[in-house]
């Protein structure tokens, strides 16, 4: 039984891809809010749909169709580390006892050659338990959340916009 505050929780969604997909952006583990609305960046104030919206010159998608169709016209792949884990709430700093996702057998049925990590917790995750199965380094980005206050819009389309474009 986890510790007071712990829940045990498996992901309950599956990633976005096809097999065109050429970037993996990879978060930690969803949110109580991405939980809620079974799909990724579901926190209403996570910057990373307008993030990815002002990087592309489209409108910032609002449906889980429009946001699986920015991802997918643009070849991006979106999952993240972690299929099962305790955890407090939505942070990311309390994950423990981690299940890793199977990152490695995504990158086989894909065009994949460049992973993203959305955050430091993500990219310490992946090269902890995924790098030594597909031997890709993950680039580190700002996280979107929005605990990230110290990485305004701006600064963040900037930062992910090198990597992406």
């Amino acid at each position: 039984m986890p510790a007071q505050g712990y829940y045990t929780i498996k992901h309950t969604f599956q990633p976005v891809w096809d097999t065109s997909s050429q970037i993996l952006i990879l978060g930690t583990f969803p949110s109580v809010k991405s939980r809620e609305n079974n799909f990724y960046y579901g926190h209403p104030q996570n910057r990373f749909w307008k993030m990815l919206a002002a990087v592309y010159r489209e409108p910032v998608p609002q449906t889980v169709d429009e946001k699986k169709g920015i991802l997918l016209k643009h070849h991006l792949a979106v999952w993240d580390v972690v299929d099962q884990c305790d955890i407090i709430g939505s942070a990311d700093s309390s994950i423990r006892n981690v299940i890793p996702s199977d990152i490695a057998g995504l990158l086989e049925k894909s065009a994949i050659y460049k992973i993203l990590a959305n955050g430091a917790k993500a990219y310490e995750l992946y090269h902890r338990y995924q790098y030594g199965q597909t031997g890709i380094a993950a680039h580190k980005l700002p996280s979107t959340s929005p605990a990230n206050a110290a990485w305004p819009l701006g600064r963040l389309v900037q930062a992910w916009g090198r990597e992406l474009i």
